[in-house]
């Protein structure tokens, strides 16, 4: 027995300082102390292990002893086996900063460090902008005549957008732009996703583009010359990147820019002979100005350096002699303008190389640092965006469109769905508003960026499949009543451009973040390219004591011993606590991986993939808590708080499932689910009473809709276009008020006490106003309010041959 106290006395006392990151000294004492006292107490055999054990500790930990004889060991095999950094991928690693997502990596994430960025509120005149000029925008749109009359937007909406100022969110007010903050810009695009073309075409010029690339890296005088004109729309922008052979490896360029020298008006110029093939550029077709990636070369030495000088940016206007534009893409399900560029032996002087020849060869880097920015805002505000609408669209036909006799709203294969698009409608609101906030703090997110893109633009894909199969027949016949189904099919552009989320998912959430968020990593890769032992074994050492204290934090935590204390309230705690718990698994099993698979963990990417979705989940999961903590919670919000936090912790629970069932060791999987998850899932999917309660919510007049539809376009003035939004909240406001006489109208027709041949409530309502069982204004309200939703229900038709584009072709089968 009482060996057994001292046993579990040195491991609770190991536990406590691994879990601290104590060092090796304090680990030296519990082993040599409780040896000595099991010498003491007549165990020997005990006490020799244990102070074996901390000579050990004492060899292997202390700094003054290991970096004689164990350190350099571990360097050398440190060299061999690390993964080699390209200079391509070093850029990358080295754009953007590292901020909540490190907290993650490291495994004892400092809620207090996330909480002190606190969300405010964007300023009064971008407010008035959203309200006022968003408003008219978002009126002057109508899906089906944008996509099917003028696969464009109308003319006067152009005209309107660049009298705005709507292409110059990112430009300050110094240069005519609007100077709006991130927060600003992801609310003015999620507004504007009532229309994907709309926001598109707005998104592009404020996100990755010439606009950007000027404000940071431009000389003074392509400022002055080129940022007034793209503020106010005289210039619209395109940015050439991707070709036939680079897509999402961009580094892949074949275009090129050979420097030479070339007779302009009788006068010899050094500048860029520049040949490329530009695919999928938004903006391409209409753009006056063309920002193009290309690889730059100097054969001759003219420059006086390197012959390959690397990727590059220019800026070149459209009228360049040489360049073909003008021909259109057509994008699935979406007209927003897109197409090729060509150009051979396309001359331009140096001076169009943005930033000058002095930023000749820092393309790459340049790019990956607005990506980093401008990805965390146009499409994840757009799939937020339009996931709102969509939510608002389908609370509002499931609680009107009406099927045995009652709502659809109410039946439980509706309400599944419904809860669940309002939860992911949740997660994707906090997340794209928390992380611009963190940009307007200075912040340059790159990993998030890319947590972000990939993973609300699968949100708004889940959103679409479920409003569809709400709306059934109403969103399947297109027509300019249809307001979903256009959207619906446009929705592969954002799962593929902008880095597709296959590649997004698989290499770059893990990828990248495995070696930029890490506390340690960068610094033991940099200690082995300066070749310094003392900073290796600092970092290495720091590692490894990082490692144990995340297996003794995950283990424990996982026995609810040691939670930490978290700033939340009651109903937000436990959620942090068990990120805080699923951190350090993460952590633990990133460094399994990462030792147990070395470099061919880049190929490996299902396994990456599947750490690129726990950290995912629990970067979502840590932005809901974040915004439920500093927002002002409204009725029936808590249930949407456990819904969202119980879905994505159910999903990092079972992203390391199926990590631990795939790892090539399967004694290393065995281990690591025994460290990390040792009593099983701990969180299910969410119940069935929280569905009920959000369905409930979300499809009636109730605070948590318009919590959720803030900032939509939900205004049916005068002039504007039809709002179906706007209609659909009229009608529930109105809601409590008829459904008691629907029920009564019903009971009365199955008692027999209204006509069997009154089919149609229209008939019915006439019907109980002759018998007195509602009186005349019940009648006249019933009629308008069946009216509209009967309107909300239509849906269109069109004359036989008006889909034929060639009427010659039209097949008459019924001529008579």
């Amino acid at each position: 027995m009482t060996q057994l106290i001292l046993i579990l006395l040195a491991a609770a006392g190991l536990v406590a300082v691994m879990r601290r990151e104590a060092g090796a000294l304090p680990a030296l004492a519990v082993l040599a102390v409780v040896g000595i006292v099991a010498l003491a107490l007549g165990s020997p055999v005990l006490g020799t292990l244990l102070l074996i054990g901390a000579a050990g500790v004492a060899l292997a930990g202390l700094p003054a002893l290991r970096r004689r004889w164990l350190s350099p060991r571990l360097f050398a095999l440190f060299k061999k086996v690390s993964p080699r950094v390209s200079e391509t991928e070093r850029t990358a690693l080295e754009a953007g900063t590292v901020a909540w997502d490190g907290e993650l990596f490291s495994g004892k994430p400092d809620w207090s460090a996330l909480l002190a960025n606190r969300y405010e509120d964007i300023s009064a005149e971008e407010q008035a902008f959203l309200d006022q000029q968003c408003s008219v925008a978002a009126s002057m749109t109508n899906a089906w005549e944008i996509t099917r009359e003028r696969a464009d937007l109308p003319p006067e909406l152009w005209d309107y957008l660049k009298k705005e100022r709507f292409f110059g969110m990112i430009i300050p007010e110094e240069y005519g732009g609007l100077g709006f903050s991130a927060k600003a810009q992801s609310l003015v695009l999620q507004k504007l996703s009532i229309n994907e073309t709309l926001m598109v075409t707005v998104g592009v010029p404020n996100s990755l583009g010439p606009g950007e690339l000027l404000l940071k890296y431009g000389t003074q005088q392509q400022k002055d010359h080129y940022l007034p004109r793209l503020a106010d729309g005289r210039e619209i922008p395109c940015f050439g990147l991707t070709g036939p052979r680079a897509g999402s490896d961009a580094t892949a360029l074949p275009d090129t820019g050979i420097v030479c020298k070339q007779l302009v008006d009788g006068k010899e110029v050094l500048g860029l002979r520049l040949n490329f093939e530009k695919r999928w550029i938004t903006l391409a077709p209409i753009a006056t100005v063309v920002g193009l990636a290309f690889r730059m070369f100097d054969p001759e030495r003219l420059l006086g350096g390197e012959e390959d000088l690397g990727i590059t940016c220019a800026l070149i206007p459209r009228d360049t002699a040489g360049m073909e534009i003008g021909r259109r893409h057509h994008p699935i399900g979406s007209p927003f303008m897109n197409g090729p560029i060509k150009g051979k032996d396309v001359f331009v002087p140096l001076d169009t190389i943005i930033g000058g020849p002095e930023m000749a060869g820092q393309g790459w880097r340049m790019l990956v640092e607005c990506l980093s920015v401008g990805r965390c805002i146009t499409l994840p505000s757009g799939a937020t965006g339009t996931s709102r609408y969509a939510l608002g669209w389908s609370g509002g036909f499931a609680r009107v469109r009406r099927q045995f006799n009652v709502p659809v709203a109410e039946m439980e294969g509706v309400q599944e769905p419904l809860a669940r698009m309002t939860a992911l409608a949740y997660i994707a609101q906090a997340a794209v508003l928390q992380t611009a906030n963190t940009i307007d703090a200075g912040e340059k997110p790159a990993v998030p960026s890319a947590i972000l893109k990939s993973q609300l633009t699968e949100f708004q894909r889940q959103v679409l499949g479920d409003a569809m199969d709400i709306h059934g027949g109403k969103a399947v016949t297109l027509g300019p009543r249809n307001y979903l189904g256009i959207g619906y099919s446009a929705n592969p552009v954002a799962i593929t451009v902008e880095g597709a989320n296959i590649m997004t998912r698989n290499l770059m959430i893990f990828g990248q973040g495995a070696i930029r968020c890490h506390p340690y990593v960068l610094e033991e890769l940099a200690a082995k390219d300066a070749d310094d032992l003392n900073a290796f074994d600092t970092a290495f050492f720091g590692h490894a004591g990082l490692i144990f204290g995340n297996a003794a934090r995950a283990f424990t935590q996982a026995f609810g011993l040691g939670k930490p204390a978290v700033p939340f309230d009651a109903e937000a705690r436990r959620y942090a606590q068990e990120v805080a718990r699923l951190s350090a698994g993460f952590s633990l099993c990133a460094d399994a991986a990462m030792a147990s698979l070395g470099a061919s963990l880049k190929q490996r990417e299902m396994l990456s993939a599947r750490l690129g979705d726990v950290l995912s989940n629990l970067y979502l999961a840590s932005m809901v808590l974040k915004s439920w903590q500093e927002g002002d919670q409204v009725e029936g919000e808590a249930a949407l708080l456990h819904y969202s936090c119980q879905y994505l912790l159910n999903r990092a629970e079972q992203a390391f499932d199926e990590l631990f069932d795939n790892l090539p060791s399967r004694a290393l999987g065995r281990g690591l689910r025994l460290i990390v998850m040792p009593r099983g899932k701990r969180f299910k999917r969410p119940h069935d009473d929280l569905a009920r309660t959000i369905a409930q919510a979300i499809s009636r007049d109730s605070a948590l809709r318009h919590k959720m539809l803030t900032h939509t376009w939900d205004a049916q003035g005068d002039g504007q276009r039809d709002n179906p939004l706007a209609r659909y909240n009229a009608l529930l406001a109105e809601y409590d008020r008829a459904e008691p006489l629907y029920r009564k109208l019903n009971k009365a027709y199955a008692k027999g006490e209204l006509p069997a041949t009154a089919l149609h409530p229209e008939q019915r309502i006439a019907a109980a106003r002759e018998t007195g069982l509602i009186d005349e204004e019940e009648a006249t309200f019933m009629v308008r309010f069946e009216a509209e939703v009967l309107e909300m229900l239509t849906v269109d038709d069109f004359p036989f041959e008006a889909f034929a584009q060639q009427q010659d072709k039209v097949i008459w089968h019924n001529a008579a």
